[in-house]
């Protein structure tokens, strides 16, 4: 029986492999004139509709507490090897974005790197299944008063100030709210729907929290508004729960999250963000919140200054490991040219009201470190 099934397996990947050479043979057999203009001008039409864009990202960081090299600086996603020139991330994405006249679009995000491990370690799929999609979703705008829009697929939470790529945040390093207490993405139905230009309405119905593959029978839902009052202001309101415990759906997880943006002049703008979790585990109820403030300093098209200072207090220990209230003090520098090149030098704190940290085998209440990135962003559309 073992040598039949090894014949059958053996015979289809014959087959498999005969296909596929035929498939090959095919294409690179020259087709008619019309033919070969036809496939020329759809190739043509696909990428004029379609953006293609990107970005690479690399870093130095040192940590003054002079832990072993290459060790993981604590409360820190993405830049966080100590005493080491490293590789973050590689993106290459195709965006096709809906339009009246074409109501059909896509988005297809392929990453790659220590990022999208770390964003999908946890995926109860399994990270070699999904790592390397960050964002795969079909887009509908159906004609729905000014237009509704369905994406179905897997999605980017809609939570936090920040996001994955560091060419779209203040900051190099991530904040404690985004490395703590919001989730990275979702598996599932969002919808958009903008009565005007002053507001827009948004639901999800996903897995859960980094979640492809769903770990229990229920659902989670999503709610946002986004409101522009005046022209330099803006107001994102989030709200998700659902039960996030593997084969539990009886006890939910319950996030509120705020962002509010404001452009003060051409030089000046400020932002901030709030975070607010509970959840139910073991019969007891964990909660955890935070606040993120923020302000840039656009001095000249070529350089910037950012502070942001958080305070999050995770009183018992269920997102970073211990009960505590920790602050965070960063300043950077942002140098950018013109072609797509931006360089931030970072100086951060990071304190708390516990010894979480340590030095020289000593237990302490605070870490230093001095980042520097360099990140490359690119799209057809610029």
């Amino acid at each position: 029986m073992p040598n039949e099934a090894k014949k059958c397996s053996l015979s289809g990947r014959t087959i498999s492999v005969a296909f596929l050479m035929v498939f090959v043979l095919f294409a690179w057999l020259p087709l008619p004139a019309d033919a070969q203009d036809q496939q020329d001008a759809g190739f043509l039409n696909f990428f004029r509709k379609t953006e293609v864009a990107g970005t690479l990202d690399t870093y130095f960081h040192y940590n003054f507490n002079e832990p072993e090299t290459g060790t993981l600086t604590p409360l820190r996603n993405f830049d966080f090897e100590h005493n080491q020139f490293s590789f973050a991330l590689a993106e290459v994405a195709l965006i096709k974005a809906t339009t009246p006249d074409d109501r059909v679009g896509f988005r297809l995000d392929l990453d790659y790197g220590p990022v999208t491990d770390w964003v999908h370690s946890a995926d109860p799929a399994g990270p070699e299944v999904v790592k390397h999609f960050q964002q795969a979703y079909i887009s509908y705008l159906a004609p729905v008063g000014t237009g509704l829009t369905f994406d179905i697929g897997k999605f980017v939470t809609q939570h936090g100030a920040e996001v994955i790529e560091a060419k779209d945040n203040w900051n190099y390093s991530r904040s404690l709210l985004f490395s703590w207490a919001i989730p990275y993405y979702h598996m599932g139905v969002r919808l958009g729907y903008a009565p005007n230009d002053r507001v827009m309405l948004g639901a999800v119905l996903t897995n859960g929290w980094n979640n492809t593959k769903d770990n229990n029978s229920q659902k989670t839902y999503g709610l946002q508004a986004i409101l522009k009052p005046v022209a330099p202001a803006s107001l994102v309101l989030n709200y998700m729960g659902g039960p996030e415990q593997a084969d539990n759906t009886d006890d939910w997880r319950h996030l509120f999250d705020a962002t509010l943006t404001y452009a003060v002049n051409d030089v000046l703008s400020v932002m901030g963000n709030y975070d607010y979790g509970r959840d139910e585990t073991a019969g007891v109820t964990v909660t955890w919140q935070g606040v993120a403030l923020y302000a840039k300093a656009q001095v000249n098209p070529i350089f910037a200054l950012i502070p942001r200072w958080e305070y999050y207090n995770d009183e018992d220990g269920f997102t970073t490991g211990a009960a505590q209230n920790v602050q965070e003090l960063t300043l950077t520098a942002e140098v950018k040219h013109s072609q797509g090149l931006i360089m931030r030098v970072e100086y951060r704190r990071d304190w708390s009201d516990v010894n979480f940290f340590s030095k020289n085998g000593l237990a302490r209440d605070n870490q230093n470190t001095f980042s520097v990135g360099w990140v490359y962003a690119f799209s057809t559309r610029q």
